[in-house]
């Protein structure tokens, strides 16, 4: 972490630039630019800030720079919590305020809507923050050293490891267990570990020898929203289980309160389906993977009116006869593939829910559904991931259009 007031040079005396923070943008990193106009992303820089950053890759359009001198810091800037801050590639904010983080995340997801999406910002609202900024992670994935079994991250460059005692975003359960996981790794490229604060449940993938507690399960209990969910080791669930609950109150808030057929595509271990399952008279879940498909046939078993659908979103949602009137879309980092976005136009929900975890391809495919006709009546940025560069949005539309 770069000192106030204090440089720091490489042994290969990287090129040096002066630069005037001017936001910040997806990921975490500063904007400024570089003298021959060029963008420069900035890590470690807080926006307001006048910083010396040096040059870590060039390209044709862009740079990109780390911070290692703050000559006029911010009034947001903070000591970060973990040492290993601007080593690890865990975290890129922790450096700033909460509160600030907060305020420029939100104005990334403006920035995107405008900028990508070209639609009125004034429909995002205020970014739901999380109560509790630190301890939130109940998911981590460790990288492991073959030579002496040590446990850690990959560095931030992307070589050498990072051997880790203590983790400060992550659940204190996780945090206890790394000192013992150390020696350990030997033979293993990662260990997974996965903590339910709410059933006590946890998963240690793979086995790992010579711990004093079970290891090398293939599935462990979480709880959200009051129903409990097997999760595979290779399904995906939310990490953060506070804003787990925000975001299924955002969603829960955006679906209409009854209906015919609901949708839940890219529905993971089954999650919106099982939750509000109850408003409607049958529910389809639509899975790619084969993991987490078969966690969602288990958690949707005691669910009457749900189904499970295995296969590719855009293959299976096209082919659909009985039109649904609502549908919760969950998709990936690279957002929906055109025939999902062409099948809701034609098959016009009168109510479309998008979670994601991308402000860049949410503002895309939120531009292809207003220009079907759909109204965007508003969205809300939800931080899942504090200290993190990372940003989740529950965004609705609605037909008819008002």
């Amino acid at each position: 972490m770069p000192r106030r007031g204090r440089s720091w040079k490489s042994p290969t005396e990287p090129v040096t630039l002066t630069l005037r923070v001017e936001g910040l943008v997806f990921g975490g990193a500063g904007l400024g630019h570089a003298p021959d106009g060029r963008v420069v992303f900035i890590s470690f820089a807080v926006p307001g800030e006048l910083v010396e950053a040096a040059v870590e890759r060039e390209y044709p359009d862009y740079l990109e720079a780390v911070t290692t001198r703050v000559i006029e810091p911010s009034p947001d800037r903070v000591d970060p919590r973990c040492p290993l801050f601007s080593e690890c590639g865990g975290c890129q904010l922790q450096h700033m305020a909460y509160p600030a983080q907060v305020r420029a995340k939100e104005a990334v997801v403006r920035e995107q809507l405008e900028r990508i999406g070209r639609l009125d910002s004034s429909v995002v609202r205020p970014m739901v923050g999380a109560a509790d900024p630190w301890a939130y992670r109940n998911q981590v994935r460790f990288s492991t050293g073959r030579k002496f079994g040590d446990v850690g991250f990959i560095s931030r460059r992307g070589h050498g490891l990072l051997k880790v005692e203590h983790c400060p975003i992550a659940d204190p359960w996780i945090s206890d267990l790394l000192p013992k996981l150390q020696g350990h790794g030997a033979g293993l490229h990662q260990v997974q570990v996965r903590h339910s604060r709410a059933t006590g449940s946890f998963l240690i993938n793979p086995a790992v020898p010579g711990l004093d507690l079970p290891t090398g399960q293939s599935s462990y209990l979480e709880r959200l929203a009051g129903c409990d969910f097997v999760v595979s080791a290779s399904a995906f669930f939310q990490v953060n289980p506070a804003q787990a609950e925000e975001m299924v109150r955002l969603v829960g808030e955006a679906l209409p309160p009854r209906g015919r057929l609901l949708i839940d595509a890219f529905a993971g271990v089954g999650t919106f389906a099982r939750i509000f399952a109850d408003r409607f008279d049958s529910v389809v879940a639509i899975e790619e993977s084969n993991s987490a498909a078969r966690d969602a046939k288990v958690n949707l078993r005691s669910v009457k009116n749900a189904r499970i659908r295995v296969g590719k979103v855009e293959e299976l949602l096209p082919t659909f006869e009985d039109h649904p009137d609502a549908i919760v879309l969950d998709p990936p980092r690279a957002g929906c593939a055109p025939p999902v976005l062409s099948a809701i136009a034609e098959f016009r929900p009168r109510v479309v829910v998008y979670v994601s975890c991308n402000p860049a391809t949410l503002a895309r495919d939120l531009r292809v559904l207003v220009d079907a006709g759909y109204r965007l009546t508003d969205v809300t940025p939800l931080d899942m991931f504090p200290q993190t560069g990372h940003i989740e949005c529950v965004s609705r539309l609605e037909w008819p259009p008002a």
